[in-house]
């Protein structure tokens, strides 16, 4: 069966924040001209963005902030009507969990790398931190020529505690991999650019800090997230409204063809395929996915895409009273270092992190703690009471916590997170090279650009750009 095609289609296979927001960015270009097809595999928009109430309050399964020193999502949230509910997190600080008790997040790194590693004292042994600054000094490999595996370099240069005890909790709260693996240049570009002008990683990291730091001190002042009240799983289905889509859930897109004049798209079920045509494809799904599709009509991309690899991950969000805790969380939560063989790699007092949800929350204690890493897949293979009860032996252990569980909430991620493995960059630079050789095509999403709302986003305006330009430039052909 073949849709009549009666005006101008784009499709956009994938309805997660990526697609969404493309769908929002080609209907601002081409206004309400273009029939915008958002195809989506799940019963509902949104990926790795959901919202849904614990005790009765509605807290994200995902992501629960926006990069606001980065503009796109807080831009995106406000443009779909949501700017009234754009909020800031508390101004309190945040905790490491290592070794027998939790201390404050060391100031003056980058992603954990310190400027001094004389600031780790408390957190690393006298010895070690002497061993941090003598190695700086003395090991050879600086400037970087190439991309790294940022803990490999740590570990060359500040040695295996600072790499283990800093960097790996603050990747892993990220990214879910591995530090030894995980590319420099993709994970924190600022410290790659100074690492190849300095011979002191220190030094390098000092010269990031600076580069990051707002040039004025009102600015420096500016919060660096942001979140939505009621929870950032509002946004997608704000955005889709505001791009007027015709958003089709439950739908599988199951392979592309090209066509003279664009794109015929295959959905359905085998037996009973539909073919819907469009002049152009935004295909806005995970690695995985965007491999099998553009495998045969793009190979050199689909077998680029096909060599990514994703880690999964768990969120057990819990309700528990304050009097649980020997003393009433204070800070927004604390990261755990895999090197101490916990079952949680984080905690977040969300109550506490975000005042709107701690003014609905009474005598109880909102928080959600994270469990998973790249290729730890028998912890996630447990049931969900197992995880809580993981999750609250650990608060035990931690904080002394000893009350009761009032609600929980256990939310399993499959596959959620692309891993930015050394020369990631390359890779994304091959895959948007041989997707530029083909009109009425564009990629987007946390694959590309980084794992965050607002790096998904900032790809979802490239690919309508792209879409944009291809479409304007078959237009110029055509009338002349």
């Amino acid at each position: 069966m073949l849709e009549d095609v009666t005006k101008v289609r784009i499709g956009v296979v994938g309805g997660g924040i990526s697609g969404l927001a493309a769908a929002w960015f080609l209907r601002r270009s081409f206004g309400p001209d273009a029939q915008i097809i958002v195809f989506e595999k799940k019963p509902d928009v949104g990926g790795h963005l959901r919202v849904s109430d614990v005790a009765g309050v509605p807290v994200d399964e995902g992501a629960e902030s926006l990069l606001a020193r980065r503009p796109e999502a807080v831009e995106l949230a406000t443009e779909a009507g949501l700017a009234g509910d754009i909020v800031h997190p508390a101004a309190v600080g945040a905790g490491l969990w290592s070794g027998d008790r939790i201390r404050p997040m060391p100031t003056g790194t980058v992603m954990g790398v310190p400027a001094d590693p004389a600031r780790l004292a408390g957190l690393l042994s006298s010895a070690e931190v002497a061993a941090a600054r003598a190695a700086d000094a003395e090991s050879a490999g600086l400037p970087l020529t190439e991309d790294v595996a940022i803990g490999r370099l740590v570990r060359s240069r500040f040695g295996a505690a600072v790499a283990d005890r800093l960097v790996e909790p603050l990747l892993g709260g990220v990214y879910a991999g591995r530090a030894d693996e995980l590319s420099l240049d993709a994970t924190v570009p600022a410290l790659a650019a100074a690492a190849r002008t300095h011979t002191s990683l220190a030094a390098a990291v000092a010269a990031a800090g600076a580069a990051a730091r707002p040039p004025d001190s009102t600015a420096g002042r500016a919060p660096v997230f942001a979140g939505l009240r009621g929870g950032v799983g509002r946004l997608p289905a704000a955005v889709a409204v505001a791009a007027e889509a015709d958003v089709r859930t439950g739908v599988t897109v199951r392979s592309l063809e090209r066509r003279p004049d664009g794109w015929r798209l295959i959905t359905g079920p085998v037996p009973d395929p539909v073919a819907v045509d469009v002049d152009a494809v935004v295909v806005a799904t995970p690695a995985s996915a965007a491999a099998r599709l553009l495998g045969p009509v793009v190979p050199a991309a689909g077998t680029e895409l096909a060599g990514i690899e994703s880690a999964s991950m768990a969120i057990v969000t819990l309700a528990v009273p304050a009097a649980g805790f020997g003393q009433p969380p204070s800070s927004s939560g604390f990261l755990v270092p895999p090197v101490d063989g916990r079952a949680v790699k984080a905690v977040t007092y969300s109550s506490v992190k975000w005042p709107w949800l701690g003014s609905r929350t009474g005598d109880l204690v909102l928080l959600r703690a994270s469990l998973g890493r790249h290729r730890e897949v028998a912890q996630l293979q447990r049931d969900d009471d197992e995880l809580v009860a993981a999750v609250r032996a650990d608060l035990h252990a931690a904080v002394g916590f000893s009350g009761e569980i009032v609600d929980a909430r256990v939310t399993r991620w499959g596959g959620a997170l692309p891993q930015y493995a050394v020369g990631h960059l390359d890779r994304v630079a091959r895959v948007r090279a041989a997707v530029a050789e083909v009109p009425g095509l564009a990629v987007c999403g946390a694959v590309y650009d980084g794992v965050g709302v607002a790096a998904c986003v900032g790809s979802a305006r490239d690919a309508a750009a792209r879409v944009v330009a291809d479409l304007s430039e078959r237009r110029v052909r055509i009338d002349s």
